[in-house]
This record gives structure tokens, sequence and C-alpha cells, in this order.
């Protein structure tokens, strides 16, 4: 693994796409904060910029670089998921502007996976995690079934885990600093 987080490193500093295994199914993803490498992943999932897109955190601290203020209800919801969880909350920060939705928020996973948290630590940021799909085609369940001009169009596939089937996608919370929650994805 030590080797992989290297390689993904690098490519990730100079502005790559990469497609990686996550906790739930593999994604697409490239440093969050860089704007061009963002354009990348939307031109390769042929997506609309419009359409937000999930990134992943080390931990609670890297998650507090991008949220101007994480709500309370926050915690709660981390304390009490069985499953992977990804929350949107408002006021998003110090990320690519073409990552941030039109009304300042993002979505924001701390995925329960080794090679995704070394990755985050050794970047010392977030990182893109879209799946590994064109829009609108279904989600691959495993490595075989993603697509060629996707596993072409990235800059590195990570070498871990293609025998791994996946489940599902991760649920999805929306966070509002009102005190609202809405589930967006079961």
């Amino acid at each position: 693994m030590h080797k992989e987080i290297k390689n993904t490193i690098e490519i990730l500093k100079n502005g790559g796409i990469i497609l990686y295994p996550t906790d739930t199914v593999w994604g697409i993803g490239c440093d969050a904060t860089n704007a061009e490498a963002v354009t990348k992943i939307y031109k390769l999932k042929k997506r609309i910029e419009t359409k937000a897109m999930i990134c992943l955190v080390a931990d609670e601290r890297m998650l507090t670089k991008y949220i101007k203020k994480i709500p309370d209800a926050a915690q709660s919801i981390f304390d009490v998921a069985e499953n992977p969880i990804t929350i949107i909350y408002d006021d998003a920060q110090n990320l690519a502007p073409n990552l941030i939705a039109k009304d300042k928020t993002i979505a924001i996973r701390i995925p329960d996976d080794e090679f995704c948290y070394q990755i985050c630590r050794k970047l010392n940021g977030a990182i893109v995690s879209t799946s590994a799909n064109i829009s609108g085609a279904p989600t691959p369940k495993s490595f075989k079934e993603i697509p060629q001009e996707i596993i072409k169009g990235v800059d590195y596939v990570v070498n871990l885990h293609h025998e791994k089937k996946t489940t599902k996608p991760s649920s999805i919370i929306k966070l509002g600093s009102n005190g609202i929650v809405k589930v967006i994805r079961k």
C-alpha cells in the first residue's frame, strides 16, 4: 500500500486525476482545491458542472478547513451512523470554486478506509470522490464494471482492491446551519 499511496500523492499534487477504491464504490478523484483537476473530472464523466461532487477528508479536524461552522448535529450523526454517510454542509470554503455548489454547500464524507485516510493525510487536504462512471450510467459494483473510457481517461489507476465488490454509494444527508436535516439519498 505504501507504494500506491506515494504514486497517488505524486499524481494529485501535479494536478492529475485518479481512479481509486473508497469505503463505498470505486471513485474518480483529485485534489479538491485544484479547479483544473476538478474540471478534468467533470469532462471525463460528461457531467454538468452544476451537479455537485463529494469530497473525502481524513477526520473531523480536517473537515474544519472546509466548513465555516460545523453544525452540532454532525457529531451525533457520526456517532450513530452504521454505514458510510456523506453530509452536505452549508458555507463551504477553501475548495476549488467549481466544486462548491451555487448555494455554497459541499458534500463531505470521512471514510472508514485506510487508503483514503492516508491519501487525505499525506496530501493534507480533501480529495474529490465521485463514482467511476459516465454521468447517468449505473455505478459500477466492481473494478471490472468500470468503463474503459474512465480507466483510460484518468492519470493513475490505484492498484489495490481490484477484486473487491462494493455494496452501494454512501447515504447523503443535508445538514443545514439552520438545524434542518434532510435525507437526500438513503
